[in-house]
């Protein structure tokens, strides 16, 4: 007899939830370097990175995310 397998509970990026999240932080960026503001864009490239590796949104470490 087969042993059931572990299971775990969706953590948002089954659903795209985290995808469309940082589609959006890179979507700003590209604006704000189209349009010069390569500073504001800085901030947003950092974003989206923090969440490509897997990070959230914790607005306790904000200053973290943003490397300020």
């Amino acid at each position: 007899m087969q042993r059931m397998g572990k299971t775990h509970r969706a953590s948002g990026a089954e659903t795209g939830a985290d995808m469309k999240t940082m589609l959006f932080f890179k979507a700003c960026k590209q604006v704000l370097e189209d349009y010069g503001h390569e500073d504001a864009a800085f901030y947003f490239e950092q974003i989206e990175t923090h969440l490509r590796d897997g990070g959230s949104l914790d607005q306790n470490k904000a200053g973290n995310i943003l490397g300020v």
